[in-house]
């Protein structure tokens, strides 16, 4: 149902090659699509809430497991552990990213119904690597920087099945957005800790 984790392994090389941004890494068809279903119904199955940032509401639906950053109160915590069926997946994202599994400490699952999008932003300070897959529907994730008066601006387009990787330059210089479609989309975002969130996490 899934590709085995020497599936991926076998093209770790390939997420690199020219990458349109440094540490922009993507590579499609890391599930089956029999294996996408399953982890729709996964998804789904789940109390999935709107995304809260402060006083603003999103259109995106959202639920996090293991360590989890409160935009309301600006905290780090604790979550829900992975549950084993989402288990594997952080397995060859890990793959994908070169880490240890237990590296990535947090599990996003989101779903985006149509005219749901998200907006431009940096990942919060406390993570480092983030990887993700895309399921359903294709969007394209819009990455931009400043230089000078005027934006350096790269589009990419996120396949269903799909993966990617955002380390290093792509993930610390340059916001990213995904712009809405008029299409359900699922994703689940893995993300390592910073060292700065290593240390707010030894504390917690």
């Amino acid at each position: 149902m899934f590709p085995d984790c020497s599936h991926i392994g076998c093209v770790i090389a390939d997420l690199f090659d020219t990458p349109a941004v440094s540490g922009l890494g993507t590579r499609p068809d890391v599930l089956t699509p029999a294996g996408e279903r399953v982890l729709i119904a996964a998804i789904d199955s789940i109390e999935l809430t709107p995304f809260r940032f402060q006083q603003w509401i999103g259109k995106r639906l959202t639920h996090s497991f293991g360590w989890q950053y409160d935009f309301q109160s600006g905290e780090l915590g604790r979550g829900d552990p992975m549950p084993d069926w989402l288990l594997p997946i952080r397995d060859r994202a890990a793959v994908a990213a070169g880490t240890a599994p237990d590296a990535l400490v947090q599990a996003l699952l989101l779903r985006y119904d149509p005219g749901a999008g998200i907006g431009w932003h940096r990942d919060r300070p406390i993570y480092d690597q983030v990887v993700g897959i895309s399921l359903g529907a294709p969007a394209t994730m819009r990455f931009r920087r400043k230089q000078g008066e005027r934006w350096r601006r790269v589009n990419v387009p996120l396949e269903p099945r799909g993966l990617y990787h955002l380390s290093g330059e792509v993930r610390h210089d340059w916001e990213h957005s995904i712009a809405p479609i008029d299409q359900t989309r699922w994703s689940i975002t893995f993300r390592s800790f910073s060292a700065q969130g290593l240390r707010i996490a030894a504390a917690a």
